[in-house]
């Protein structure tokens, strides 16, 4: 687990600022009529959010990575 969490700290991070994000998200701006999948309810905006945050952070890291490995060669 220690190693997971070192490997995708980054991920890890975009997803819990990704979660608040859609905590604030679902709060401010939300559904009114309760008819929309993803912010009629609190839970589905977060977790919508947070899977964001990590997929979005993770694809920016490999993009560095990438980008870092080709400026070597």
């Amino acid at each position: 687990m220690k190693k997971f969490i070192q490997n995708n700290g980054w991920q890890i991070l975009g997803g819990i600022f990704g979660g608040i994000g859609g905590y604030f998200y679902w709060r401010d701006i939300g559904c009114a009529t309760g008819t929309c999948p993803i912010t009629s309810k609190p839970l589905n905006s977060i977790v919508y959010f947070a899977v964001l945050g990590y997929f979005m952070i993770g694809t920016i890291s490999q993009w560095r990575t990438l980008k870092e490995e080709q400026k070597d060669l």
